[in-house]
């Protein structure tokens, strides 16, 4: 599936942007922004079920392959960077061999997620989810990202998240990073534990962790997200 993408800027450089579930490109609004002004062509992706981009038959054409299939059809070989976010970090492990971006950045990546706790239907309930609700679960996040987040929603199929359960419980971490690869960390991140970090620190991955930020960290703390990735981009 070509997915539906969106660029900011018009530099020599190219960086990739890998949103999470349930999101889409407009996630990245701050992120993109600041690439394009740091020299780069940005492209955003919407993932197949998200966004703008198409949507599959049923729940089994939204596994990870799958979106990393997308990824492959849809961008360049060859990026100078490509930043992936929680599913977007999953996507983009499965995908980086083939993309070949010459740096990699998973932020808060969903590489493992637990049998018993990962559910399903507790973020198909987000489909229902109020901008009240929203700012509740995120205190932190600028007014434009709450209104985003709901439009998202709506838009998001939620077949995507049990597209995933074939993942459940499955060792995802990547054996080593096939590229220079950065991790940049929620404090505490629910995704990677301590024990999981010094694991990934152990297999080659330099680890970053942006103090006091949630899980979609580009959104509740953008300077030091940014700051995070100096030396990177």
């Amino acid at each position: 599936m070509r997915l539906n993408t969106t660029t900011w800027g018009s530099g020599d450089r190219i960086a990739l942007l890998i949103h999470g579930i349930m999101a889409d490109h407009r996630t990245w609004r701050r992120v993109g922004p600041a690439l394009a002004e740091r020299g780069y062509r940005v492209i955003a992706v919407d993932l197949r079920g998200h966004g703008a981009s198409g949507r599959a038959d049923g729940p089994e054409g939204y596994t990870p392959s799958d979106h990393a299939d997308d990824l492959i059809e849809t961008l360049p070989k060859g990026a100078e960077l490509a930043i992936g976010h929680s599913l977007g970090g999953l996507t983009l492990a499965a995908a980086v061999e083939r993309l070949a971006p010459r740096r990699a950045v998973y932020s808060d990546p969903a590489w493992h997620l637990p049998a018993g706790v990962y559910r399903p239907e507790l973020f198909t309930q987000g489909k229902a989810l109020t901008r009240e609700h929203i700012r509740i679960l995120n205190p932190r996040w600028a007014e434009e990202d709450l209104d985003i987040e709901y439009e998202t929603l709506r838009l998001w199929d939620e077949r995507t998240a049990h597209g995933l359960l074939g993942v459940v419980g499955r060792d995802m971490w990547p054996v080593r990073p096939l590229v220079p690869s950065l991790i940049t960390l929620a404090d505490p991140s629910v995704l990677v534990s301590s024990e999981n970090a010094r694991m990934l620190k152990e297999r080659g991955f330099e680890l970053r962790t942006v103090v006091g930020a949630g899980h979609t960290i580009h959104r509740d703390d953008f300077d030091g997200f940014m700051t995070a990735l100096e030396g990177w981009i």
